[in-house]
């Protein structure tokens, strides 16, 4: 098998392993629980959990 085979064959290997690792890793170290928190993080006072602030072209977004 040619170099570049080999190369190829080794990366559609390495790829998979190493995301089925992360993932392990993820869940055994607890990231993937609380989800439900994890998705309020980027809310704060400025801007709570279901208020529209976003604006596009600094056009306030409609009501």
């Amino acid at each position: 098998m040619p170099v570049p085979g080999l190369i190829l064959l080794a990366g559609v290997l390495a790829v998979p392993l190493a995301a089925l690792w992360a993932l392990r890793w993820a869940a055994s170290h607890g990231e993937l629980g609380h989800g439900d928190r994890a998705a309020l993080l980027p809310f704060d006072e400025e801007e709570p959990v279901g208020t529209a602030t976003d604006q596009i072209l600094n056009r306030p977004a409609k009501p």
